[in-house]
């Protein structure tokens, strides 16, 4: 399958949302499925998209295939980002187009900003420790786990532990 990554358009941002969506709710990420109130934050592309950058891998044919949005450093939509560095959310990749090399690009596309950014020195984001698929794209691609800055997104909730990846910039 041939595709592109580029930013998203804002005409495509209710199809990215979708995708990222039922990837979250297909593969059991979300605790409470439709329900979830991470579930909107998900769906809400336009939001991301004035705060960071949203990047989409969009086949020959147009079909909108998975995202990501980057995060350039602190701001609305930084999660665990410090100085110096950049950070990974959202990753998410239609069920249709996986195993076909659609989240490696999306990431390695983000390396790609944040290595043309001055001062950032390492890129960071965070996982669950269910997205097995994930974790191998990142440790093939250099990443290493920093249980150091590993976080609950929920602090009354503890049976969810995000995982924590960094990897340092050349």
């Amino acid at each position: 399958m041939d595709f592109t990554i580029r930013p998203v358009d804002p005409g495509e941002h209710d199809t990215l949302g979708e995708i990222t969506a039922q990837a979250y709710l297909q593969d059991g990420l979300l605790d409470f499925g439709e329900s979830d109130a991470y579930l909107h934050e998900l769906r809400d592309v336009a939001k991301r998209a004035a705060a960071a950058e949203v990047l989409v891998a969009v086949a020959d044919d147009g079909r909108v295939l998975g995202g990501a949005t980057f995060v350039p450093g602190k701001g609305p939509m930084a999660d665990i980002a410090g100085p110096g560095e950049a950070e990974i959310r959202m990753l998410a990749v239609a069920h249709a187009a996986r195993r076909r090399g659609v989240g490696e690009a999306l990431v390695r596309a983000c390396l790609d900003r944040a290595r043309a950014m001055d001062g950032c020195v390492r890129v960071v984001l965070s996982t669950q420790s269910t997205m097995r698929s994930a974790h191998r794209i990142h440790e093939r691609l250099g990443f290493v786990r920093t249980p150091e800055r590993d976080w609950k997104p929920l602090p009354h909730i503890d049976d969810i532990t995000l995982l924590t990846y960094a990897l340092t910039l050349d």
